[in-house]
């Protein structure tokens, strides 16, 4: 007889090897095929719903790492909520309207100047749908569970017609107004922008100091003094129209040799040292209030300058006196206005100079700054010219800087309803908790929102002209339009004249002769997005507003989250949300932006090429991802490594569970051994720490869990030991079938809590689970954590008995590193305790030559009677021998048993008899 062929052996066909990159995808088609998705709705439709909303990613491109982190968090969380009592549908969205689509097309050749704008508008939809096409089969490959084949889109037709409502229900609020006002103006997409699509870069830009000429002193300056400004920007000196000061602030009039020029006496020293003056002399001094009126000469043209007061005028930096054009500033606009200066505005779409700036008419804004400065030095107006680099706002989309433009543009009044919107924020669960502060300082700061754009890829602006010019918003009007865009697509609005767009009969005082035009404008891409609450959320049956939670990069505080809230309280009084959650940037592993020319991208498709969506999930759940996040090939790799040992255990499990039916094999809880039992408790504990961290959205916790289980738990302890039992006793052995218990629970338990972060694993290994009659771990309920008998006294107890076992396993590593013993297996462990330590090994049943893994244990005295040659530790003095007797061939017990046995004349009394019975 072969006594290796009476052992039980582990068996199972769960594959060692993960293959993730080759058996994901036919697992997901399997879940395809079996309409996962849906069942999981059906099998949840009688819960609470809970509801994440997704935010739209643009239709363009590859999806990037920052991408794979947001879909896979939102994943993970619908997941959990779907298993833990609610039903949680997903329904993906996308934002399709905008410059990059154009840009795209264009950079493709298509020639827009050469179609129509229907057609042009045709082609950017075609392209979008291309790009979600592509980019839904990227979320899938990630493991994302939603309702793919019927996702939201924001130039779909019913969509649409929803956002007309919501502008329709802000204008009649009184919230929509349209007004000449400066806006951030992008040369380079050639339209406004919102404060959303701004950044901030570093720029080399003129620096210089300008002197203004008093031509009317008012009896309070002399008519020789020249009022000194700075500026960065040389090229808006054409616009300008005044010089600001601020009325408390003290003024000095300074001799410079034979000139006077006045500034505030807070920035003498500053402007001395950047001018270079030698020993300027303060000849005068006045405050602001007795200079307002003022007049100066413009340094370049026939034409005043008057000096006005403004309280945005600070000492921060420059001179004190604001170089002042209503057209290129928005205080400069708000001061003006109250001074009825007028505006200039001396630039086109373009960023190119008009013929309002005499002598530079046709130059791009930039390239003006150079002659503009020249001119100044000709005319003796320029006190000095140096560069400097300073963060300037640039166009998000393009890269490139923005100026400040006065244009006609629709504007949302933010001002008129802020206080409810700040109220909307307190009332927001927000996580992290610096997220509320973050948005109600951005709410309580900002401007009007700016929602046109001169573009023409986009959602139009529902406004009709009469034939004085007077804008046409009525219930009518709107109603008619979002019905007209509900069936035939906005595209109608650029295919028809505007008396065809308005209701038949429709007639307008101010329209006499029945002519009427229409607005060319389109919406602001972030009224699209921000307007999903009610074009989704209450346009879907399974969705509901305000939505549970939004989830999405700390970038869209000003963004989604901003534009979201405005469009929803403004029509509902709330806001869209109970919760925000928000992550950070994926970033290199040495915390750098992933950039091509660096070279440092890390690919989601690549990473899933190579190791599998799993392991790009594990890696979002091991991270602090409300931070910023690093991701390279050496982290994924240690994440893969924590996979292959998560992996194993279920292995391992599987295989020890080949021969156990839970129905006829399990053993009650209470008749368990003690060891068993402290095995459910430390369980029960990771099923309560595990099913917290999800409830708390902290992922890295049950990341560490799960790991710290299956390592420390399970393979360094309890498996360990629980071979002996496993391998060498009769299957229907009673200590056999209670350890197959607690490994069988311990398998069910770990897959269940594993499956919104590995479904594909968590998958896998439910196939081949014992006596589990659901299709899918996703069928199922994370388990519930129990209270079970006397598990405080048990793992304080086993707990204590742990550190005297990491005590011996610490002497039979020194024992074996001094050549005494070979495999613990070959040890005898003689153990020297304190009483506290007796009464603990007295109380325990359990064998502890299984639970120290050595063939002979015995406590031979007290602590301080040990001999010298005893490793003296904190609970023990140990003494490692060499065990007596022959290795048993069965189960290499070392045994002075060996050859008691007639019939078994190798093998131990345990072994013999377990052979004789059972073979």
């Amino acid at each position: 007889m072969e006594y290796k062929d009476t052992l039980l052996m582990p068996k199972t066909e769960f594959p060692m090897r993960g293959n993730l990159p080759n058996r994901e995808p036919d697992m997901q088609a399997k879940w395809e095929e079996m309409n996962l998705y849906k069942k999981v709705q059906e099998h949840t439709k009688d819960r609470p719903l809970f509801v994440l909303h997704d935010g739209p990613p643009y239709a363009n491109g590859d999806i990037h790492m920052g991408h794979a982190l947001n879909k896979i968090l939102k994943d993970m969380i619908v997941r959990y909520k779907s298993m833990s009592g609610y039903c949680a549908p997903y329904v993906p969205g996308w934002d399709t309207h905008g410059l990059p689509i154009e840009q795209a097309l264009a950079n493709k050749g298509v020639k827009r100047k050469e179609m129509t704008v229907a057609e042009f508008r045709k082609r950017c939809e075609e392209y979008a749908y291309q790009q979600i096409d592509s980019q839904r089969t990227q979320f899938k490959r990630l493991g994302v569970r939603g309702d793919w084949d019927n996702p939201y889109v924001t130039l779909k037709p019913e969509y649409e017609a929803q956002q007309i409502k919501v502008f329709g229900d802000m204008a009649k609020k009184g919230y929509i107004y349209k007004g000449l006002k400066p806006v951030y103006w992008s040369p380079s997409s050639e339209s406004a922008l919102a404060e959303a699509e701004i950044e901030y870069q570093d720029k080399r830009s003129p620096s210089i100091y300008v002197g203004f000429k008093v031509k009317d002193g008012k009896g309070v300056l002399a008519a020789d003094t020249e009022i000194v400004i700075w500026t960065t920007t040389p090229w808006t000196i054409p616009a300008n129209l005044a010089i600001s000061l601020h009325p408390e602030l003290t003024y000095v009039v300074v001799a410079v040799n034979t000139n006077k020029y006045l500034i505030a006496e807070d920035l003498l020293e500053s402007v001395t040292t950047e001018i270079g003056w030698e020993n300027p002399e303060v000849v005068q001094k006045v405050t602001g209030k007795e200079l307002e009126n003022v007049v100066a000469s413009h340094p370049l043209y026939d034409r005043d300058s008057l000096v006005i007061l403004g309280e945005h005028v600070t000492t921060d930096a420059g001179t004190g006196c604001v170089h002042t054009a209503p057209g290129h500033g928005e205080d400069d606009f708000i001061v003006g206005q109250r001074y009825g200066l007028g505006v200039l505005n001396p630039v086109d779409d373009k960023g190119v100079m008009t013929k309002e700036a005499p002598g530079f008419e046709g130059l791009f804004y930039d390239e003006a700054n150079k002659p503009i400065t020249e001119k100044l030095k000709e005319a003796g107006a320029l006190l000095k010219l140096t560069f400097i680099t300073h963060s300037y706002p640039h166009d998000w989309r393009t890269k490139k800087p923005v100026i400040f433009r006065a244009t006609a543009q629709w504007f949302a009044s933010i001002k008129d309803f802020r206080s409810e919107l700040l109220q909307a924020v307190e009332d927001t669960k927000w996580v992290p908790a610096w997220g509320e502060t973050r948005l109600y300082n951005m709410v309580r700061d900002r401007g009007d929102w700016c929602i046109s754009r001169q573009r023409v890829w986009g959602v139009p602006i529902p406004v009709f002209y009469a034939e004085n010019g007077e804008p046409i918003i009525t219930d009518e009007t709107i109603e008619h339009v979002s019905n007209l865009f509900r069936e035939h697509g906005s595209n109608i609005w650029f295919e028809r004249e505007a008396k065809e767009l308005l209701p038949e009969g429709f007639t307008h005082p101010e329209s006499p002769n029945g002519k009427f035009t229409k607005e060319t404008d389109i919406m602001d891409v972030w009224f699209d997005s921000g307007s999903s609450h009610q074009a989704v959320l209450l346009e879907r049956e399974d969705l509901q507003r305000p939505a549970d939670l939004y989830l999405e990069g700390s970038d869209q505080y000003r963004g989604w989250f901003n534009s979201s809230l405005s469009t929803a309280v403004a029509v509902t009084g709330k806001a869209p949300y109970k919760g925000v959650l928000s992550h950070g940037f994926a970033l290199d592993g040495e915390g750098r932006k992933m950039s091509k020319s660096i070279g440092n991208v890390v690919v989601p498709s690549k990473v899933m090429n190579q190791l599998g969506a799993d392991i790009l999930r594990l890696w979002v759940a091991s991270v602090d991802y409300q931070a910023d996040v690093r991701v390279s090939d050496a982290i994924l790799k240690q994440v893969a490594e924590v996979y292959r040992k998560i992996r194993n255990t279920f292995r391992f499990l599987l295989g020890n569970l080949a021969d156990f039916d839970p129905k006829t094999d399990a053993v009650p809880f209470e008749e368990l051994r003690e060891v068993d039992r402290f095995m459910m408790v430390k369980l029960n504990k990771l099923i309560k720490t595990v099913r917290q961290d999800y409830e708390d959205y902290e992922f890295a916790g049950i990341y560490h869990a799960i790991n710290n289980f299956c390592t420390l738990d399970l393979s360094s302890f309890y498996l360990d030991f629980a071979k002996d039992v496993l391998y060498i006793e009769a299957a229907n052995n009673s200590e056999r079938r209670a350890i197959q218990t607690v490994l069988y629970e311990s398998l069910l338990a770990m897959v269940k809590l594993v499956t919104p972060i590995l479904p594909h694993t968590a998958d896998e290994v439910w196939a081949y689970i014992p006596s589990v009659s659901e299709e899918s771990a996703q069928l199922t309920e994370l388990p519930e954590y129990e209270d079970l008998p006397n598990a405080k006294e048990l793992e304080n107890k086993w707990s204590s008995f742990m550190k005297l076992r990491d005590e011996v396993l610490k002497a039979l590593e020194e024992a074996r590193n001094q050549k005494i013993i070979g495999k613990s297996l070959t040890a005898k462990v003689t153990l020297y305790v304190d009483d506290k330590t007796k009464d603990l090994l007295d109380s325990i049943e359990e064998s502890f030559n299984q639970l120290f893994i050595v063939s002979g244990f015995d406590v031979a005295g007290a602590y301080d009677k040990a001999p010298d040659s005893a490793i003296k530790l904190e609970q023990a003095a140990i003494v490692v021998t060499k065990a007596e007797g022959e290795t048993c061939e069965r189960c290499w017990v070392v045994t002075p048993e060996v050859g008691k046995s007639e019939e078994h004349p190798s093998l131990c009394l345990r072994c013999a008899s377990v052979v004789s019975e059972n073979y």
